[in-house]
């Protein structure tokens, strides 16, 4: 679906924003408006990573924002994620994504009448940037979620497979601000482009640089922790158990000796056999039991 926008502002252009385009309708675009093919090629890739072009007077830009309806579990670019391609001249905007885009609309709104082109982008590739606002404050909820119940020692199912998926998803998105930057500070050197505008943009940037880093330092530490104190109950429980195997070991060994079926053993004759015996082993319980003390393992 193709909607143009004609601005009113001093410097007018045409805004052109087409919505889950076929690949004959981008092919036709391409045509009509002498797009490149390779950047056509690109709008066709789902997957493609942000990016940035100038080929004659033509600006060509890919952006990734977050798709509010992606599933639960989606940990990769694609699942996470959807595409925006800008191309944009003196005159002409051209706007392509596969899912209506909520942020395009506001930007339609606010921007189209009165703000220069190139302050339109700026806004667009902020838009992407904002989106991923929301999910990462809900990770970071998750993350103190998942931390208190950590240090109170509440067992959760899978919580080992949740973090990790927290983790994958913060790293996706870090990637794709990371690869951003470099799209804002080829936009904000272009001539004669220094306003307020592009200098919010690398403000906002910068900004959402400094949430994800956080973010991702916190979910780390949290693996970390988390494995740290499975290890040590892994070492209680071990400790445990060895300290049961030391007491019962010589017990075993007494219990075994005098198992055996020989025909002469005097001790099984004896009147004070049974109680030697048992006498034997609970001065011996009591030996490494004083032992264990002395060494601090009890």
């Amino acid at each position: 679906m193709i909607h143009p926008f004609t601005s009113k502002s001093d410097s007018t252009f045409d805004w052109i924003d087409v919505v889950n385009p076929t690949n004959e309708e981008l092919l036709a675009l391409g045509e009509k408006y002498h797009l490149h093919p390779s950047t056509i090629q690109d709008c066709m890739q789902p997957e493609h990573l942000p990016k940035y072009e100038l080929i004659e007077d033509t600006h060509f830009i890919i952006c990734r924002y977050y798709d509010a309806e992606c599933d639960k579990n989606a940990d990769s670019i694609q699942g996470l994620t959807r595409k925006l391609a800008i191309f944009f001249t003196k005159n002409l905007l051209i706007t392509i994504h596969r899912k209506p885009f909520v942020k395009v609309n506001e930007v339609v709104e606010k921007y189209h009448n009165h703000t220069q082109l190139h302050d339109v982008v700026s806004k667009l590739v902020k838009a992407c940037l904002a989106s991923y606002e929301e999910p990462i404050g809900k990770l970071d909820i998750e993350i103190d979620f998942y931390e208190a119940r950590i240090f109170l020692k509440k067992r959760i199912p899978d919580l080992l497979k949740n973090l990790y998926l927290i983790k994958r998803k913060v790293y996706v998105i870090r990637k794709l601000n990371n690869i951003t930057k470099e799209i804002i500070d080829k936009v904000t050197a272009l001539p004669a482009k220094k306003n307020p505008f592009m200098q919010d943009l690398r403000d906002y940037y910068v900004k959402a640089d400094t949430q994800l880093e956080e973010v991702y330092e916190n979910i780390h530490s949290l693996l970390n922790i988390y494995i740290s104190l499975s290890s040590q109950r892994t070492n209680e429980v071990m400790r445990t158990l060895t300290v049961f195997t030391a007491f019962f070991l010589p017990l075993t060994f007494i219990v075994g000796v005098y198992g055996m079926n020989f025909k002469y053993m005097p001790e099984l004759e004896a009147h004070w056999g049974y109680p030697g015996v048992i006498g034997l082993m609970l001065a011996i319980t009591i030996a490494v039991w004083i032992w264990f003390k002395r060494k601090g393992w009890l």
